[in-house]
């Protein structure tokens, strides 16, 4: 493995269902001179009859980590019960690429994990955002379900297109 000189986000795949214990190992094991986050998203969901806001993991089994990795951190990552690797290559460790890291810091709230609900409306053909992390996105969206109040959106994350379904609200045009 290589020494890092600069701060860089990492990713550390987990558990699945773990990643907040992790994470939570991670802080106090690891220290303050890294930042841990477990990306999050709202959803609306109908259960008996009614709506409610829920919260589901971005990137279920993944935690993401900025500092500097070096052999000791390397190793001290690795002893944490519930995580299983850093993601790497060969013979060194991945890095989140800048380009991914825009869109998800767009999409990320001020609390830096979780993703809001947007609000759209239907426009001739296309849609519309309005207000929520997605303003700006539209041409991320592959699909919306207006039944569900959802929609999929093609997100680079590790050099792969990942679909995800992000929580939206369909409202009238204003």
């Amino acid at each position: 493995m290589n020494q890092q000189e600069e701060e860089a986000w990492y990713v550390l795949f987990v558990c699945s269902n773990q990643e907040e214990k992790v994470k939570k190992i991670l802080e106090s094991e690891v220290g303050d001179a890294y930042k841990f986050i477990v990306p999050t998203r709202e959803l609306r969901e109908r259960k008996d009859g009614k709506w409610n806001t829920i919260k589901r993991k971005l990137f279920p089994g993944y935690v993401l980590i900025k500092g500097i990795m070096n052999i000791d951190v390397y190793y001290k990552l690795k002893k944490i019960p519930g995580v299983i690797k850093l993601l790497s290559s060969e013979d060194e460790v991945l890095t989140v690429d800048e380009s991914e890291l825009r869109v998800l810091k767009i999409l990320i709230d001020n609390d830096g994990n979780n993703i809001g609900i947007s609000s759209l409306y239907k426009e001739n053909d296309g849609v519309k955002i309005v207000a929520g992390p997605l303003m700006g996105l539209e041409g991320q969206i592959i699909k919306i379900d207006y039944r569900k109040g959802r929609a999929k959106v093609s997100l680079r994350f590790m050099n792969e297109e990942r679909v995800v379904e992000l929580g939206i609200e369909v409202v009238d045009k204003i």
